[in-house]
């Protein structure tokens, strides 16, 4: 794992950009009674579960950004995959609840997920690798629940 020097500046923006912007999108465009009235698979967590893991998963998702910006750099193509992903990751939500397109949406995360998966295999930092690990584990298992929810709808 590779030593970089720590700006905690630096992390806070990253920590308050990604975890701020998901609890913005996740305020604004909740699953409501469409979602409720889809037929989903008998694998489909509570509600409640969602906010705490994606808050875990964000943080994570952070700590990787901060750790590829400053090991790599903001022009690495590591970096340059952690911004993509991010850009799929917030555009799941409005897709999927927003504009009701399970296909879509179903596009958008296995799209995210090769995404994701491309950034681990890029990204020369330990500590952002790792820290990916959970992420991708949370992105098959929100990939085959999506993927559920289309068969069964």
């Amino acid at each position: 794992m590779s030593s970089i020097k720590v700006r905690p500046p630096l992390l806070a923006i990253f920590v308050i950009g990604v975890v701020g912007v998901g609890f913005a999108i996740g305020l604004t465009i909740r699953p409501g009674a469409w979602y409720e009235s889809l037929e989903k698979p008998f694998f489909t967590p509570p509600n409640w579960v969602f906010g705490p893991v994606w808050t875990v998963v964000y943080l994570l998702i952070a700590i990787a950004g901060w750790r590829v910006a400053l090991s790599e750099g903001f022009s690495s193509s590591a970096f340059r995959l952690w911004g993509l992903q991010m850009v799929l990751n917030w555009a799941w939500t409005p897709i999927f609840f927003g504009a009701h397109s399970i296909s879509l949406g179903l596009i958008t995360i296995l799209s995210l997920s090769a995404v994701a998966m491309f950034f681990m295999a890029k990204a020369r930092d330990g500590w952002a690798f790792w820290c990916f690990a959970p992420y991708i584990v949370w992105l098959c298992y929100a990939s085959a629940l999506n993927a559920a929810i289309l068969a069964l709808n």
